[in-house]
């Protein structure tokens, strides 16, 4: 029996170990935090559990949904109407329908229509060849009009890739707005976000069940320090232990892996190059239960960039809050760089600052009836999609022999996610099996 590693138990490793065992190899995951579930890894918030990144699928999101089905937990995804909200100069506006942007006072009325015929043009347009080394921000300015880039665009390039905005390719904003708008289907009333009643490790729970079941090994807290291949084996250096392995697939973010890898040969070298090139921007979230509903809208973007985050989300505005003993349940979120003084700040500190921000949105809100609270930071949550992305991709079969790469760096034009997590686990575990068929 041919053994295989994967180092990284979030969606794509854990769904490259269930196709990989089911062909019957033996299969080691190596994940470096005690949970498994990458950036859908949950905690218990009022009496259920929550994602420590927010979660959603669309019902174009057709590989999550399969696996869904396959494991036998379709029961418990449930489609829920969404609703968006756009606060801007101290005022929410809803941004749902097309009737909304006509009433959206902050443009002009021309630029009201133009800004929908824009994002009209972009859903209906399907070759996205043309974007790809073009910058969002030049397209959207040149197309929308300044006035549509600096009230819509600008605030959400800014908040989602900030030192970053103005290198972000078309492509990428073309994917986010073209999967979207056709997410909905026919007979929908509005746009339907997927959810699971469980949270997300209703799914986490049944993969993790199917692995134990077809004998993979799951191993937490572990750090894998270094990688090369050795005699028809691949070595992986794990917490100062070495294990050798057949094969192994790295799910890990594509510049953390180049540092663990220990070959030093020419193509090797350009290999590494390639996967040093890719830049990364982390996640800061804030996560709270309260006892009262502060808005009528699920998700809230923030196009203010005076303040310091990007998303404000009331999830049992989505769930209901009966999951959740009758609290409601909160996101803050902000992208920030590695070097933001958000990776090193007291929790306590982020909070006192982002709250003071969030009571000029609700006056209402006071943070002294916060009743559980909580941090999350995500070093990789984004990958920066520039104009010469395309060039920067790595493949799926690197350089060394018997090793393989799978990540969200690879998912292009469309952004990452638990759908292209779970796809990418099929298409790279088919192409080990077939590699090591051979």
């Amino acid at each position: 029996m041919k053994t295989i590693a994967i180092l990284g138990g979030g969606f794509t490793g854990l769904t490259a170990a269930y196709k990989l065992s089911q062909k019957g190899y033996k299969v080691t995951i190596h994940e470096k935090s005690n949970v498994i579930g990458g950036l859908a890894a949950g905690f218990e918030i009022s009496g259920n559990n929550l994602e420590k990144a927010y979660h959603h699928i669309f019902k174009t999101d057709t590989d999550i949904i399969a696996i869904t089905k396959e494991l036998g937990v379709e029961d418990k995804l449930e489609w829920h109407n969404s609703s968006v909200s756009i606060f801007r100069k101290g005022k929410l506006y809803p941004f749902i329908t097309p009737i909304d942007l006509i009433k959206f006072s902050p443009l002009n009325i021309f630029n009201r229509v133009r800004a929908g015929l824009v994002v009209l043009y972009l859903q209906k347009t399907k070759n996205w060849n043309s974007f790809k080394n073009v910058p969002a921000s030049t397209w959207m300015k040149k197309m929308s009009g300044k006035q549509v880039y600096s009230v819509i665009w600008e605030p959400l390039l800014k908040g989602k890739f900030e030192k970053y905005y103005d290198k972000v390719s078309m492509a990428w904003l073309w994917a986010r707005i073209h999967i979207r708008a056709n997410s909905k289907q026919k007979g929908d009333s509005g746009e339907k976000l997927g959810y699971y009643k469980g949270g997300f490790k209703v799914l986490v729970d049944a993969l993790h069940k199917k692995l134990i079941d077809s004998g993979v090994d799951i191993v937490l807290d572990t750090t894998v320090e270094s990688l090369k291949t050795t005699h028809n084996k691949v070595e992986i250096k794990v917490n100062g232990q070495v294990f050798k392995f057949d094969s192994v697939l790295s799910t890990l973010p594509s510049n953390v892996f180049a540092k663990i890898i220990k070959e030093d040969n020419k193509k090797v070298k350009e290999y590494l190059t390639k996967l040093e090139s890719i830049n990364y921007i982390g996640a800061v979230l804030n996560v709270f239960s309260y006892p009262e509903s502060l808005s009528k809208y699920y998700w809230h973007n923030i196009n203010d960039t005076t303040f310091p985050f990007l998303v404000f989300i009331e999830h049992t505005n989505l769930v209901d809050k009966s999951n959740y003993n009758n609290n409601s349940i909160y996101y803050i979120g902000t992208y920030v760089p590695h070097d933001h003084k958000y990776f090193n700040m007291e929790e306590s500190e982020i909070k006192e600052e982002w709250y003071s921000y969030l009571k000029k949105i609700f006056p209402k809100f006071d943070s002294a009836k916060i009743i559980e609270n909580n941090v999350f930071k995500f070093k990789y949550a984004q990958h920066i999609v520039d104009t010469d992305y395309e060039n920067k991709i790595p493949e799926y079969k690197t350089p060394l022999r018997g090793v393989y790469l799978s990540n969200f760096s690879q998912i292009y034009p469309e952004d990452r996610g638990t759908n292209y997590a779970v796809r990418e686990g099929n298409k790279v575990a088919q192409l080990m099996d077939t590699e090591l068929s051979k």
